[in-house]
């Protein structure tokens, strides 16, 4: 009979413990114990840490929830975030800081010495730095849309940056310790938050051209994460960037990676859960669902412009609440209870499609989709299928004649195709001040706003995204990409898995970039009269590391090279009629940074050159996407 910790016990908080580092920096530490009568009772109980770039008070309902249940929860805020000591680096110290504060955890007089970590996106990133310094009190993990290698995807991909990086930089600075002490400084990084694309659109940035500047370490990390892209450059050497360099020192605990099909780190989650379930003897687990990024997420059923329908939520189908669901793992691995997570499976993902294609209440497309369990990542069962490029836009499983002439166009920098939606996250401005609300120095939530809408979207220009012109046509009809369709399906077909795109490219620049999207592809309906054109996945490569991360190579104009791009997985059925689509071109804006197509070193060009750049697909150069295809 399965056990769950009920509501027993009344919550005592203490607020701001300061717990010493081993460079003697204190970060500030709220605790909630279980108590009676005021009083905190003594335990031992098992503790649940989450350190937070966002501001430790934010969760005390959270706190309050998991005391009551007999946990000692824990929020701290990481190092120079809020009532935190010290200089804050994107994830430069938060191994071993994470480390420090679990053995300082596990010795407290209250604490069964066994701790576990939860906590979605900066937080998911932060329990995996600690893990590779194998703390010996960490017990337990949920990691909700975390890391794995920042070099490959999450922070770049393919050699691009992903700008959420620095709208994130630019929409938190105002809310660093310099900011928080002055006014002045406030009023000014608010102000460029709220300018946000126009200094995306001034990169490369120089040291102390951004109001970043301002601040002591914002815009030196930001210059960082522009610049460097190789594996040797020290940033990817640290343990807190790039967990995939240290799978043999991290702790082996129980372990839940969870995420989303339209997150910004999907592929991360899918490669830690395959990489730590092969390298360590404690169980590992998946749960992949249809959402997109944060933790309210996996309790919609919604992405985007798409619906998955009423089980998509945790809630819709698997427990109460997706923090039930964390209940069940925690109460069996760090108090040894009995609970319904003995009977999970390794995996648990939903895969899309199936649903009726028309457009419901919400005005979103019902795209539908249904739960299943699985005991690998990536299935073993799946089947690779290979699907070529042709030059008369369609998509073949067979390859095409030889001599077959390349497919070309135009990239211009200054003109970069526009992301209708991603797979993103913190990618946002702010608006302009109300007047009339009260000033204060955390801008209200309602000014908050995404450049990109997270999620599934039919792949038409729109008024609301940047970049956007009228008439608003099909990113298809735009002469700098180039699509390619299947026939209409005579069978639904599912795609679970990771997915490539491998092309022969030339271009007459010394570095250009090529992007790739997956599209569901549906036919004309009554509600969607020119049919709607889902995205799926999609990712980059710059191709000056066409041969990987290790070294830059440029090429020469003209030369042939193959190129392969990895988009992000996906579990997707085609239904009968649908096509298979495939879109291809050069930018992908603002989802990545613009490549000005000079070959100069990254983040420090001088101006920008139009390219002409071509996709061979004749027999000798059989340009394809490889899909996972379950039978």
């Amino acid at each position: 009979m399965s056990e769950q910790s009920q509501v027993e016990y009344e919550v005592v908080i203490q607020r701001n413990r300061a717990i010493p580092m081993r460079d003697e920096v204190r970060l500030a530490t709220d605790v909630y114990l279980p108590a009676r009568n005021g009083e905190p009772l003594p335990g031992p109980w098992p503790t649940l840490l989450t350190r937070t770039p966002y501001d430790k008070l934010g969760f005390a309902a959270d706190g309050e929830w998991w005391a009551k249940r007999g946990y000692a929860r824990v929020m701290q805020d990481v190092r120079g975030r809020f009532a935190s000591e010290g200089d804050f680096y994107l994830l430069k110290n938060e191994a071993e800081d994470g480390y420090d504060t679990i053995e300082w955890l596990a010795a407290q007089p209250w604490s069964n010495e066994r701790v576990g970590t939860v906590g979605t996106s900066y937080m998911g990133w932060v329990q995996s730095a600690a893990a590779t310094q194998n703390p010996p009190h960490l017990a337990a993990m949920w990691v909700n849309q975390g890391a794995f290698n920042g070099l490959t995807s999450s922070l770049r991909q393919g050699g691009a940056l992903e700008l959420r990086w620095l709208a994130w930089a630019f929409w938190n600075a105002p809310v660093s310790p310099e900011a928080a002490a002055n006014p002045a400084l406030y009023a000014a990084l608010d102000q460029a938050a709220v300018d946000l694309r126009g200094w995306l659109a001034r990169l490369p940035w120089r040291p102390g051209s951004t109001p970043l500047s301002l601040t002591k370490d914002y815009e030196r990390w930001a210059i960082d994460m522009l610049t460097l892209a190789t594996e040797e450059d020290w940033l990817w050497q640290l343990p807190s960037m790039n967990f995939e360099r240290f799978i043999e020192q991290t702790a082996d605990v129980p372990t839940v990676y969870s995420g989303g099909w339209y997150d910004s780190y999907t592929r991360a989650t899918t490669e830690s859960f395959a990489a730590f379930s092969a390298a360590k003897s404690s169980p590992q687990y998946l749960l992949m669902g249809p959402w997109t990024h944060g933790e309210a997420t996996l309790d919609r059923s919604w992405s985007g412009d798409v619906d998955f329908g009423p089980t998509a939520p945790t809630s819709g189908n698997l427990a109460e609440s997706v923090a039930h669901l964390r209940l069940q793992f925690f109460d069996r691995f760090l108090k040894g209870l009995s609970s319904s997570w003995a009977d999970a499976p390794p995996v648990r993902m939903f895969v899309m499609g199936g649903g009726s294609g028309r457009r419901i209440a919400s005005g979103r497309l019902d795209h539908g989709g249904a739960w299943r369990e699985e005991s690998d990542w990536p299935l073993a069962r799946a089947v690779e299928q290979r699907w070529y490029l042709h030059g008369n836009g369609s998509l073949r499983r067979e390859k095409a004649e030889p001599g077959a002439a390349p497919s070309q166009y135009d990239f211009d920098p200054r003109k970069p195709v526009p992301s209708i939606s991603a797979n993103v996250s913190s990618l946002r401005e702010y608006a302009a001040p109300d007047p009339t609300l009260k000033d204060g120095i955390w801008p209200p939530t309602q000014r908050s706003r995404e450049l990109i809408s997270p999620g599934g979207a039919d792949q038409r220009e729109r008024p609301d995204v940047m970049g956007a012109e009228p008439p608003y046509l099909p990113t298809a009809a735009r002469s700098d990409v180039l699509s390619f369709r299947s026939e209409p399906l005579e069978a639904e077909l599912e795609v679970t898995g990771p997915i490539t795109v491998t092309l022969w490219v030339s271009s007459d620049a010394r570095d250009t970039d090529f992007t790739a999207m997956l599209l569901d592809c549906y036919p004309p309906s009554v509600d969607y009269p020119e049919g709607y054109a889902l995205r799926l996945s999609d990712s980059i490569k710059r191709l000056r590391f066409r041969r990987g991360a290790q070294r830059e190579e440029l090429v020469r104009p003209g030369q042939v090279v193959e190129v392969s791009i990895e988009l992000y997985p996906t579990s997707n059925v085609f239904a009968q009629e649908h096509r298979i689509g495939i879109e291809l071109s050069s930018s992908n804006y603002p989802r990545f940074d613009v490549n000005p197509n000079t070959g100069e070193p990254l983040g420090r060009h001088t101006h920008t050159v139009v390219a002409r750049n071509r996709i061979w697909h004749d027999a000798s150069h059989p340009s394809r996407v490889d899909l996972p295809v379950v039978g």
